[in-house]
């Protein structure tokens, strides 16, 4: 039982640890645009998103409970151990990516990490196929979306604007960014947060210490703060290349940018979908560029991002995979 124990606090504080690399790592989703257009400076556009962050992860436990119930076939086979190579692995990931100043997703590393976990523990007869599926299905289609409705979007403002001065459009636009970064933020919170609640959900459940799947009050609680502890630290490499490596914004694309990320991972927040803030913001930033003028767009980065996006589940599989052999042998 000590045992045990142990190992439950231990998969709560890699949870926290988890979170608040997503949170520095996914600052960017909600700040890069208005910072890049300067809208906001950088030291006021983190305090908001860390405020915002911190109450949209309050607001519903529907992502935890799927990210918690829908990988694994039944949350009973599942051991501290498989859960702890998962986080390891998503965390490792998470840092590399960071360090390289590449985009990706904390949700396809925490999918892929607990993925490989159970394959090499229990077996592909462990895991929970459709749900994956439908997990993937939704991180996959959500940037697609984004880019389709970043045009849509982004052409609207263009009729709507486009016979008033470009000088008077860009100051105002400018202020509404604060609105649609705040709203960026508050979304974001509302779908990441919720991925370490599941977690921390799916080993108090599997460890008997809560007698059915619901996300205990005071696990929302720490994770908001994780996350938004990340938020305020801020991820300057990564706000870099999306606010500007992608395609050079002005006040109206990063507005419109902001916009239509935060209705599209809002809307998969209140479906209960998990999906990558990361890949939303950059499919909305293609979106836009793209509705601007195609060429615009730097297709070579976005390539690179879309690569680093693939290979990220199969990578955080076989880290997870490693990470269980070696945690089994340690323990």
């Amino acid at each position: 039982m000590a045992e045990l124990q142990y190992l439950i606090f231990l998969i709560i504080v890699l949870a926290l640890v988890f979170d608040f690399i997503n949170g520095f790592h996914d600052t960017a989703n909600a700040i890069a645009t208005s910072v890049s257009t300067r809208a906001l400076y950088p030291s006021h556009a983190i305090i908001m998103a860390t405020c915002l962050n911190f109450l949209g992860a309050m607001i519903s436990t529907g992502v935890a409970k799927t990210i918690g119930g829908d990988i694994v076939s039944s949350p009973d086979i599942v051991n501290e151990k498989i859960i702890i190579a998962a986080l390891v692995s998503a965390i490792i990931w998470n840092l590399v990516t960071w360090w390289f100043g590449i985009p990706s997703s904390s949700s396809h590393a925490l999918v892929g990490g607990l993925i490989g976990s159970v394959l090499i523990s229990v077996g592909s007869s462990g895991l929970n196929w459709g749900g994956i599926g439908k997990i993937v299905v939704a991180l996959i289609a959500s940037p697609a979306l984004a880019l389709i409705t970043g045009i849509i979007v982004m052409n609207i403002i263009f009729r709507l604007f486009e016979k008033c001065n470009p000088h008077v459009i860009n100051d105002r636009f400018r202020k509404m960014q604060i609105l649609s970064a705040a709203t960026m933020a508050f979304s974001h919170g509302s779908n990441d947060a919720q991925k370490s609640m599941g977690i921390i959900t799916l080993a108090l459940f599997s460890g008997g210490f809560i007698s059915e799947f619901e996300v205990p009050t005071y696990v929302k609680i720490l994770c908001a703060l994780a996350m938004a502890i990340g938020t305020a630290s801020g991820g300057w490499k990564i706000i870099k290349t999306v606010g500007g490596k992608i395609f050079k914004l002005e006040p109206p694309s990063g507005f419109a940018a902001d916009l239509n990320s935060s209705v599209v991972v809002f809307t998969a927040t209140m479906l209960h979908m998990p999906v990558s803030t990361t890949h939303v913001v950059s499919g909305s930033i293609m979106g836009v560029g793209t509705a601007k003028r195609v060429n615009a767009v730097h297709w070579g980065v976005a390539q690179q991002m879309v690569k680093a996006w693939g290979i990220t589940i199969p990578i955080t599989a076989a880290i997870g995979a490693l990470a269980f052999l070696l945690i089994t042998a340690i323990f």
